[in-house]
């Protein structure tokens, strides 16, 4: 799949609610992710497709009520793309939030080598 496939696919899930079948479709075994800091989920940095489902359910795990959210078309460049992304959402022990960032991944081969977030 080239960048743009890969991105149309990524956006193409999420908006149909199946982001659990992103990352075991799109992405490569030894991908990374990489959050700001100060991160609620867990680590500011994990590699390994192992480390980043982990993140994912412990981010997952956090959440007490989700009350909607977006994600806007991908914007292509070379190897890169990015997605406006955010959730209307309620963290267990917090009020309820709006959540709102930007996503970058860059693509290999077919695949999201590494995600990062800025929020």
């Amino acid at each position: 799949m080239t960048t743009l496939e890969v991105a149309q696919r990524y956006v193409e899930l999420d908006k149909q609610g199946l982001s659990h079948q992103i990352q075991p479709e799109l992405y490569a075994d030894d991908c990374e992710s990489i959050e700001p800091m100060g991160f609620m989920g867990g680590p500011q940095h994990v590699k390994g497709i192992d480390a980043l489902r982990e993140k994912a359910k412990r981010f997952g795990e956090m959440i007490e009520e989700m009350y909607g959210g977006y994600c806007s078309e991908p914007i292509v460049g070379g190897n890169f793309f990015s997605v406006a992304m955010g959730m209307d959402v309620k963290m267990k022990g917090q009020p309820r939030m709006q959540m709102d960032e930007i996503a970058v991944f860059e693509v290999k081969d077919g695949k999201i080598v590494k995600e990062q977030f800025f929020f």
